[in-house]
């Protein structure tokens, strides 16, 4: 399974498994716990399970119950990637066309929003995954990759997802949630 494959597979599961069984706000937030996770977040992932009262009598979102007693399975491939994702293209390939195809993707300013006020424009291109513009947003501004979490159109956006997935256009926004650590005394 490619990671496009699962990415589609995911995605099919979240849009049909709320119309079987359960309440579709339990359903959306399972959904977003498992994104959290996914992110290495586990205290949101936490936070968002407990604010929905989801009882987890296993330990895993794997099987979990809602206050009313409903039950909820989520398959394995939505909660973490196979061991043996396969990638995309050949690792001989990636290696001699890396830098042209880079080249050829039309380079834009995207425009960002921090949650401390400020507005940026970062050159990217629309291959580029959120994990590289992070990079370039800490080296910019100081701002460390795992303080940041970035959002468009109200969706988490993952390390993984690349912007031709979120359907970003020219002039739109994204959202970036800065989470300063806490300094001992």
């Amino acid at each position: 399974m490619t990671e496009g494959q699962l990415r589609s597979k995911r995605d099919e599961f979240w849009d049909t498994a709320p119309a079987f069984d359960g309440r579709k706000e339990i359903w959306d937030a399972l959904k977003a716990a498992a994104i959290a996770i996914d992110c290495n977040d586990h205290e949101l992932a936490q936070a968002i399970v407990d604010g929905a009262s989801i009882t987890l009598p296993h330990g895993s979102l794997m099987e979990c119950y809602d206050e009313l007693g409903n039950r909820y399975q989520l398959p394995a491939y939505c909660l973490a990637p196979p061991v043996n994702l396969v990638s995309e293209c050949n690792d001989h390939n990636v290696s001699e066309n890396a830098e042209p195809q880079e080249k050829k993707e039309k380079e834009f300013q995207l425009k960002v929003r921090l949650s401390t006020g400020k507005d940026l424009r970062i050159s990217a291109t629309m291959a580029d995954s959120i994990r590289q513009l992070k990079k370039q947003l800490q080296i910019q501004e100081d701002i460390n990759t795992t303080n940041q979490r970035w959002f468009f159109s109200g969706k988490l956006l993952t390390d993984k997802t690349r912007l031709q997935d979120t359907k970003i256009q020219k002039d739109f926004v994204i959202q970036v949630i800065v989470n300063q650590p806490i300094v001992p005394n």
